[in-house]
């Protein structure tokens, strides 16, 4: 399943995507991963949630992004929750140009029985339909 946290940038996205991770991670049977492009949050997140901050990988693109994401899944089957701060800023492309990311994300995401929350600086009006059915 894939969740989407949208909004204008400075709406607090970022917050909300914390918010949710600390908050599922309590109940959590599975492990938790938060991935994002900077360290700036890394202290917010409770300390069972793995932190990757995709520049210390040299993660740059939607491809390397994807390959990533596919690992993450495919080298522990315990993951329950995968969160995604900044996905244009990560994969370097415009939102509109992301179908297929969020297709890889949704096929990973039902295989392998994963929540998969992104956060996306778009309004709800702005969102492509691929993204849309989401929101």
């Amino acid at each position: 399943m894939i969740k989407l946290v949208y909004g204008s940038k400075g709406t607090g996205k970022t917050k909300q995507l914390i918010d949710a991770a600390n908050m599922n991670v309590q109940n959590a049977k599975g492990v938790s991963v938060f991935i994002t492009d900077t360290k700036r949050y890394m202290y917010d997140l409770n300390r069972n949630i793995r932190f990757v901050d995709v520049k210390d990988w040299n993660i740059t693109g939607e491809d390397a992004l994807c390959g990533f994401v596919k690992g993450i899944a495919a080298g522990n089957s315990d993951y329950e929750y995968i969160y995604i701060d900044g996905i244009v800023r990560i994969a370097g492309k415009e939102l509109k140009e992301l179908a297929g990311i969020f297709y890889m994300l949704d096929k990973v995401s039902e295989e392998n029985s994963i929540t998969v929350t992104i956060t996306c600086s778009a309004s709800k009006e702005e969102l492509p339909d691929f993204i849309a059915k989401y929101a």
